[in-house]
């Protein structure tokens, strides 16, 4: 068989991004009915079956370089999957990916879950666009635009190892508000209670949250979002998405790998990443490039989004869908006929009414 000539196209993302708020959508949707049904596995193998079953569908060489379902193996979307048609001369995709994030929200029917992809298309002077994090958690704090501007104006200087009231104060100017009404949001762990005693302490406002920290570290990037900082220790995969978002919203992330324990520590040592360990990675490190696109949708309400919500016949979805390269960020709300609306999903290859 011949082979194809390649595509080339200049921002080949910007024409097949919103097959990948399809993805999402279809995960989402497909998801639902595992909504408050305390099987957090079984909602997850609906999405990862949708999102699939879309991929199958799309005209590209998608690698999964950054995959989820590592830290309990749950069906999942893994590293190293092929996802499109593979059809010679289709554009190339790295892709992170997380087909639910907060899939114990969505077992307990609670706030704070979606479905989310980042892609990133092949880039002059770009080895690796989304760098796959060794260790299980990172430590992480990230702030939006006003914030950057402030210091950029003013000089003062975010870090993630200062003192909770000195981050808490520049934040604070940059926010324009007092110390005491600036919000922090955190996943609620017993690993973070030094922390919550110092932001306490400091006076500031906490909003703890279950699970679900790709949406919550996005939040302060967020158009006229009400929280300020985000704050705490959660999955390196978790904290790759949260960059690429965070990019193309003109915010910004600091991340430091965070061992759980001595045998992780020294796992990681032994695997040659000790001078990593004391690294501070930003959102570009993460996420580097231009040619990226994010995009997620809600499957419960969460700080970035509305979940889907049922009326009759009709299924809401609320989506967001965002580039890299020009900064547009797109809020898509769909209503899909539930009479008429199919989704093709990859166990039986088959379209399937929701």
């Amino acid at each position: 068989m011949p082979r194809l000539p390649k595509q080339n196209y200049y921002d080949i993302e910007r024409i097949i991004e919103f097959d990948f708020v399809r993805a999402t959508e279809a995960a989402a949707l497909n998801s639902l009915r595992w909504l408050g049904r305390g099987d957090k596995e079984k909602a997850d193998e609906a999405a990862c079956d949708a999102m699939r079953g879309m991929f199958d569908l799309m005209n590209i060489c998608g690698e999964v370089v950054i995959g989820e379902g590592i830290k309990d193996n749950a069906p999942g979307i893994f590293k190293g999957e092929q996802l499109g048609t593979w059809i010679p001369g289709s554009p190339q995709f790295d892709i992170a990916i997380d087909p639910i994030d907060g899939t114990t929200n969505i077992s307990k029917g609670a706030p704070n879950s979606i479905s989310c992809i980042a892609a990133a298309s092949p880039e002059e002077g770009v080895k690796v666009a989304l760098r796959d994090v060794p260790s299980f958690y990172m430590m992480k704090l990230s702030y939006g635009p006003r914030v950057i501007h402030y210091m950029q104006k003013r000089g003062d200087t975010l870090n993630i190892d200062s003192p909770i009231p000195e981050t808490l104060a520049i934040v604070a100017r940059a926010v324009e508000k007092r110390v005491q009404d600036v919000v922090v949001m955190m996943l609620d762990r017993p690993r973070h209670r030094e922390i919550v005693e110092g932001i306490r302490n400091a006076g500031a406002s906490l909003r703890m949250i279950g699970d679900g920290d790709i949406a919550a570290a996005m939040a302060p990037s967020l158009p006229e979002s009400d929280i300020d900082l985000y704050m705490g220790m959660g999955g390196s995969p978790e904290a790759v998405l949260a960059a690429a978002g965070i990019k193309c919203l003109g915010g910004e992330m600091q991340c430091k790998m965070w061992p759980r324990d001595e045998k992780e520590r020294k796992q990681l040592i032994d695997e040659g990443h000790e001078k990593d360990l004391d690294r501070v990675f930003v959102a570009d490190d993460l996420a580097k490039g231009e040619n990226m696109v994010f995009c997620a949708t809600g499957i419960s309400d969460s700080a970035l989004l509305r979940g889907v919500k049922s009326k009759g016949t009709t299924a809401i979805t609320h989506s967001i869908l965002m580039r890299a390269k020009s900064k547009t960020v797109r809020f898509i709300r769909a209503a899909h006929n539930l009479q008429t609306k199919t989704i093709r999903l990859r166990s039986d290859n088959r379209e399937h009414t929701i």
